[in-house]
């Protein structure tokens, strides 16, 4: 297993006292951390697992010689956030790796609908709708980046407000509406795969946007994964943090503000459940009361296999995508979408693969292979998903099953277990519809702020959201900065 770096574990946990602590070393809590240490407070973080990571940790969760990414791989809104951006972590040990094809869609008639890193390769694999495509993406990819800058923060008033009406103008819609100018199924189900990171019924408005927002991140600069695993992502920025005076102590849960040194700030990489029962008392009974209003989605139901060869796809395509999105048309992508939110299973889950030993042999022995893939089921479901995902993987890929030499399968209630952040196996930090994407946890003038004014809410359950971007943490400690 990848291990945080040796530095960051300390034999004494840490000063009487700091300007900023963080709890938890997800990305956000990293790069609150990070953010605040840079303009010189002394920064703290601790963390309860014994790496740094939070959902970028890897580990041998099946054989000896095979790394997998516990949680995130795919690091598409990393590249494009500002906050990373800023980051010389090539310095610190991370090597991005880019798959040539960013996500592919295989359809039942052997071929795939490729997402590329351009958005010409792109229309082109889509024939009849290539004009419809570029139509759509060229504009939003020619301001990719002052949207996804916009896209990445907080409620605010635009500061690229032609750019930000083009991208909203189709981003509020659903995506089964924005879908409908598509006349051919590869395009159709290419924007439903992307729409399905939403976790949401298609049909609901806003769906528009992470699909979008990820089509415009992977033709703009490509969907990476870090070389070695996840947690080089994570160890990278510990390394960081490190070289610009901030202290990282791994093995310490924080089960109350007491367990803490003292801080004039304080930052939690929690959920907000997690944050009210650390606080108690020292949150006001209206903050623990809104804390029980907020609202979790469906949880994932993961598998991890080693395998002894690729995933023999029948579009070769697949064999050159770091993230295949398996579940067939439009209609049945969305029907799969709205079966967790109505308490079912679908028959034919939506199914999210990634096999990064295609790119990075790093992660298996030589001439074997990782892969993992997912999907969505009601929150805190018990259900056994492995026949249903592995069927539908075989759908497109014949023969897969004879190269699954170890599974390793973790559950929603295994994945709160694994981190008590993700309540119900829900690992957005939250629902993510139009009634709770900027007022998350709570509706406040400054989201990141709790009724404590010396601690703040940096997780993924703030503005902008789920994601490898670390704005959450960075917004959070400006906020929290203010506050000093």
């Amino acid at each position: 297993m990848n291990q945080t770096p040796e530095s960051a574990i300390r034999a004494t946990p840490w000063r009487d006292a700091y300007d900023a602590v963080v709890v938890g070393s997800g990305p956000n809590g990293l790069a609150a951390a990070i953010t605040l240490a840079r303009q010189g407070h002394s920064v703290l973080v601790a963390e309860a697992g014994r790496t740094v990571g939070g959902g970028m940790r890897s580990a041998e969760l099946t054989e000896p010689g095979f790394v997998h990414d516990v949680c995130s791989t795919v690091f598409a809104l990393a590249v494009a956030s500002p906050f990373f951006r800023e980051l010389p972590l090539d310095d610190f040990g991370l090597d991005w790796v880019f798959p040539p094809i960013p996500c592919a869609h295989p359809l039942d008639n052997g071929r795939a609908a490729l997402l590329e890193s351009s958005v010409d390769r792109t229309a082109d694999s889509l024939g009849a709708d290539a004009r419809p495509w570029r139509r759509l993406f060229d504009p939003l990819v020619r301001d990719g980046g002052a949207i996804l800058d916009e896209a990445l923060s907080p409620l605010r008033a635009p500061r690229h407000p032609l750019a930000m009406l083009r991208f909203a103008r189709a981003a509020v819609r659903s995506a089964a509406g924005v879908a409908r100018r598509f006349k051919g199924e590869a395009a159709r189900s290419l924007f439903a795969g992307l729409a399905a990171h939403s976790v949401l019924p298609l049909e609901k408005i806003v769906t528009a946007a992470p699909a979008i927002a990820l089509a415009v991140a992977a033709q703009r600069s490509g969907w990476p994964i870090a070389r070695g695993g996840s947690q080089q992502l994570a160890n990278a920025m510990a390394r960081y943090l490190e070289s610009v005076g901030g202290e990282v102590v791994v093995n310490h849960p924080v089960n109350s503000l007491s367990d803490l040194p003292a801080y004039r700030v304080a930052l939690f990489d929690t959920s907000p459940k997690e944050l009210s029962r650390i606080a108690g008392g020292s949150l006001a009974p209206r903050y623990h009361r809104a804390v029980e209003r907020f609202r979790y989605g469906p949880g994932v139901f993961k598998i991890d296999w080693a395998l002894d060869g690729a995933i023999p796809w029948h579009a070769e395509a697949c064999c050159r995508a770091g993230t295949v999105h398996v579940g067939g048309a439009f209609d049945e992508v969305a029907a799969a979408m709205r079966a967790p939110w109505e308490g079912r299973h679908a028959r034919r889950p939506f199914v999210i693969v990634v096999q990064p030993s295609l790119f990075d042999p790093s992660r298996s022995p030589q001439g074997r292979h990782t892969a993992w893939a997912y999907c969505h089921v009601p929150h805190g479901s018990n259900d056994d998903m492995v026949e249903p995902i592995e069927s539908q993987i075989e759908r497109f890929a014949s023969g897969f099953r004879e190269r699954i030499s170890t599974r390793h399968v973790m559950t929603p209630a295994d994945f709160q277990r694994y981190n008590p952040n993700y309540i119900g196996g829900d690992i957005s930090g939250g629902v993510m519809d139009v009634r709770q994407l900027f007022t998350r946890p709570m509706a406040r003038i400054v989201p990141y702020a709790t009724s404590h004014p010396r601690v703040f809410l940096c997780s993924s359950s703030t503005p902008p959201g789920g994601g490898v971007h670390g704005l959450c943490g960075y917004y959070a400690a400006r906020a929290a900065e203010m506050a000093m």
